[in-house]
C-alpha cells in the first residue's frame, strides 16, 4: 500500500484528506477540524491548500445557495419581539 502523507505530525494522508473534501471541508481549516491536520507544525498547510485547489467547487456552499430563497420577505420587529415576515 502506497501512502502518501499530508501531516506528518497527526499520520494524515492524502486520501484522507480527498475524503473530507468529499464530505464537504472546503478550507485547510475545515480539514483540521475534521482531522487535526495543520494544527500542530503547521507546514502541511499548503499541500492541504494544494489537494483542495483553487476555485474547487464546494458543496456546502452550493447548498447554502439553494437553500437560501433569492429574495426572502423581510422580517418586522415588534416590541414584544421579531414578528412574522411583512
Amino acid at each position: 500500500m502506497n501512502r502518501v502523507y499530508v501531516c506528518s505530525c497527526f499520520g494524515i494522508t492524502e486520501k484522507q484528506v480527498r475524503e473530507h473534501a468529499d464530505s464537504g471541508a472546503c478550507t485547510p481549516r475545515q480539514i483540521a477540524s475534521a482531522s487535526k491536520a495543520g494544527t500542530d507544525c503547521g507546514s502541511c498547510v499548503r499541500r492541504i491548500q494544494s489537494l483542495l485547489g483553487r476555485g474547487a467547487v464546494c458543496p456546502r456552499r452550493e447548498l447554502l445557495t439553494e437553500a437560501v430563497p433569492a429574495d426572502p420577505a423581510p422580517a418586522v420587529v415588534t416590541r414584544t419581539g421579531l414578528g412574522e415576515a411583512a
